[in-house]
């Protein structure tokens, strides 16, 4: 997909739109099998092995409405789909996504636009859902896989990681 970041630094940004967050639902979106698509996956695997109290990862692949009945189930406040999006940035650059911006790519791969799954998703749920792009390495062939690529989705992780743990253990008590 490619989409236009909603304004600042997308890690900051991420912070303040999860403020106050106690129930998180992570959605991985891509195809593992493409390198250029499959950044939102990886990242939601990652995630998932980090077992954060609060979070719950839901891997979609490339279709993100089958995990509506699932996440719905877990009852987040807050929903992150975590996506490959071209933003012009450079590889591993991590943004919230305005979802009135994006726009399917020639390497999406999902069957519905994402801005109708989250709106889905708001309607049905009442959680805040944020779209967390990760730029993909275009340098690379749908075929290559990339030794750099553990290193371009650690660093989103890494800070990922960090938010999340950062906003649920204020949650608690």
């Amino acid at each position: 997909m490619t989409g236009s970041p909603a304004g600042g630094d997308g890690i900051t940004e991420l912070s303040r739109r999860l403020a106050g967050a106690r129930r998180i639902a992570v959605v991985g979106i891509g195809d593992e099998l493409s390198p250029l698509d499959r950044p939102g996956v990886l990242a939601a695997r990652r995630i998932e092995a980090l077992h954060l109290p609060g979070a719950r990862v839901f891997l979609a692949g490339t279709v993100p409405e089958s995990m509506t009945g699932p996440v719905k189930s877990f009852g987040p406040d807050h929903i992150i789909l975590l996506d490959a999006a071209e933003m012009g940035k450079p590889p591993g650059t991590v943004a919230v996504l305005d979802p009135g911006t994006v726009r399917a790519s020639l390497f999406s791969s999902h069957a519905l636009p994402l801005p109708v799954v989250m709106d889905y998703l708001r309607k049905e749920t009442g959680a805040t859902v944020i779209l967390l792009g990760i730029q993909p390495d275009l340098t690379k062939g749908h075929d290559d896989l990339p030794a750099a690529e553990d290193d371009l989705v650690a660093g989103a992780i890494k800070d990922l990681a960090r938010v999340l743990q950062n906003v649920l253990a204020g949650s608690e008590g």
